[in-house]
């Protein structure tokens, strides 16, 4: 059994839904997800808010929290989570943001930095990670530990 099917089986098991904010995934997080027969049942879908404005616009992540932290940080991993939670009415969100390269680094957060963040009635919470590899096995590895 693959890791989204087995996702799959416990969201339907404990009768739980699921919605995904990605920004530097670009969808292959959803993608994978939904790629398992029948999980319409448990999977409201994603969205893809690859810049700021969607994030704030279509998520509720602040605009404070841009500026003060930048888009790939605990922080907004956090909102953007909690925002499609909220949104869409599901029990857990996930969200995905990252710098997935060749470019994209700052003083700070190099290429390969992601942020995996999980929101449910329970709490929310993100988790940091750090990639070496090229651009889409840094968005491949990223989905793997979400």
């Amino acid at each position: 059994m693959s890791l989204e099917e087995e996702i799959g089986r416990l969201l339907k098991k404990h009768k739980l839904t699921l919605a995904i904010a990605e920004s530097a995934t670009g969808g292959l997080l959803t993608h994978l997800i939904t790629n398992v027969s029948g999980s319409s049942e448990y999977c409201e879908g994603g969205m893809v808010t690859y810049s700021n404005r969607m994030k704030e616009e279509e998520l509720g992540v602040k605009e404070e929290t841009l500026k003060k932290h930048g888009a790939v940080s605990s922080e907004v991993a956090e909102e953007m989570a909690s925002g499609i939670r909220r949104k869409r009415g599901v029990d857990i969100a996930l969200s995905t943001t990252g710098i997935a390269g060749p470019t994209g680094a700052t003083p700070g957060k190099p290429v390969g930095l992601f942020y995996i963040g999980l929101s449910s009635a329970w709490g929310t919470l993100s988790k940091k990670y750090q990639f070496q590899g090229t651009r889409l096995q840094n968005k491949q590895s990223a989905v793997d530990e979400a």
